[in-house]
């Protein structure tokens, strides 16, 4: 609000004793452009009963636009069919076309074909440009770094960031597949176990040959780099844990996991902040080069006399030999999702705001000017 120079509307949100949303707009809205602003926090579906109640009141209050400013839209990874379930980020569209939004502003959908759910105008920003320029301005020594996907699904978004930071690519493949990975679209429905009455017998279907997880690779060079991991969803963060260990052990002595939306849920913090990766250091600090040199020129390990330690060739030459990193891990979100008691519970949780891109598409839209400008040099794999 501070940006576009406007105040907030007044508006009372709260529930009933029987957990109902009760919305009371409490200006006039009529002819008016309204934008609604809805971040997604940790009790989902009742945001998204406030979003669609607050939309429903501006619309029987005659606004003349109602753009929904959804940053993370939420259920956006159920938007395949899996086996007996249901496409829920496609009824959410529908609800929330049926309730009276006539525009939407969002940000890195997981899939770009979730804007077809839509019968009205989708404007999907992008948070990689921002993320680009944290790596540039916060990692002094990136150029050192290669970008890595944790699966092969997210292949594409690394060699988009890779491409622009002209830097290598390493993709890891053969983890454990999940449903996000696997071909569940509604074929694999049928039983898989052939039923004699059911097929006729001169009827032969080739049945699908089971997959077979390979052990895990990497696929590209990994060894005394910056391995920076990027996604565009944070959630349950036992995946980029495995990758990061999976990195460590190919030499990466650093490690960025970067992502637009922090969802963070569960013990993610907890975890980030307690695991194994982290505690794990190899050394490379001035102790442990003091330590090595007086271990190798026969010097006591007391402290008393570190002032008087002599370095000599072959201790220098054993120190130089060997290969010691300090691994750390650091996860970096942009601010679509509130997550500031994560970053509390663990300060390796770093935020980019991407304030600013919302509020100059909230001032295009309401000027009626063009939204180009805000996808310059964005391809289709972007």
């Amino acid at each position: 609000m501070r940006r576009l120079g406007v105040e907030m509307g007044k508006v009372q949100v709260y529930q009933e004793p029987n957990r109902e949303t009760r919305v009371q707009i409490q200006e006039s809205v009529r002819g008016k452009d309204v934008f609604i602003i809805q971040t997604i926090s940790k009790d989902v579906n009742t945001t998204i009963m406030e979003l669609l109640i607050m939309v429903y009141a501006c619309k029987t209050s005659c606004a003349k636009s109602i753009i929904g400013v959804i940053p993370y839209f939420p259920y956006s990874k159920q938007c395949k069919m899996r086996k007996r379930g249901s496409i829920v980020s496609k009824l959410l569209a529908s609800m929330m076309c049926k309730a009276g939004l006539t525009h939407l502003i969002t940000m890195d959908l997981h899939q770009k074909e979730i804007q077809g759910f839509f019968n009205i105008p989708v404007d999907n920003l992008r948070a990689s440009p921002f993320l680009l320029q944290y790596i540039q301005e916060e990692i002094p020594d990136y150029r050192n770094a290669v970008i890595v996907a944790k699966s092969p699904a997210s292949a594409k978004r690394a060699q988009s960031f890779a491409e622009r930071l002209r830097l290598g690519i390493a993709v890891i493949h053969g983890e454990a597949q999940d449903a996000e990975s696997d071909l569940v679209d509604g074929r694999h429905s049928p039983p898989m176990v052939r039923s004699v009455a059911a097929i006729h017998p001169s009827l032969e279907i080739p049945m699908l040959i089971p997959k077979e997880k390979p052990p895990i690779t990497v696929v590209g060079d990994v060894g005394g780099r910056i391995a920076i991991i990027v996604d565009d969803i944070i959630d349950d963060v036992d995946s980029f844990l495995a990758a990061a260990e999976t990195l460590k052990e190919r030499g990466a002595y650093k490690i960025f996991v970067m992502a637009t939306h922090g969802l963070l849920s569960s013990d993610a913090p907890r975890l980030i902040e307690e695991s194994a990766i982290d505690e794990v250091t190899f050394g490379c600090s001035s102790l442990v080069r003091m330590l090595l040199l007086a271990r190798v020129s026969g010097e006591p390990l007391g402290f008393e006399n570190v002032s008087d330690w002599q370095i000599k060739p072959e201790a220098t030459r054993f120190y130089d030999s060997l290969v010691l990193f300090s691994l750390k891990l650091q996860v970096v979100v942009t601010n679509t999702i509130p997550h500031e008691i994560q970053k509390l519970q663990c300060p390796k949780i770093k935020t980019v705001d991407i304030s600013m891109i919302l509020s100059e598409a909230i001032r295009r839209i309401h000027n009626g000017e063009s939204m180009s400008y805000l996808f310059r040099n964005i391809g289709l794999d972007d």
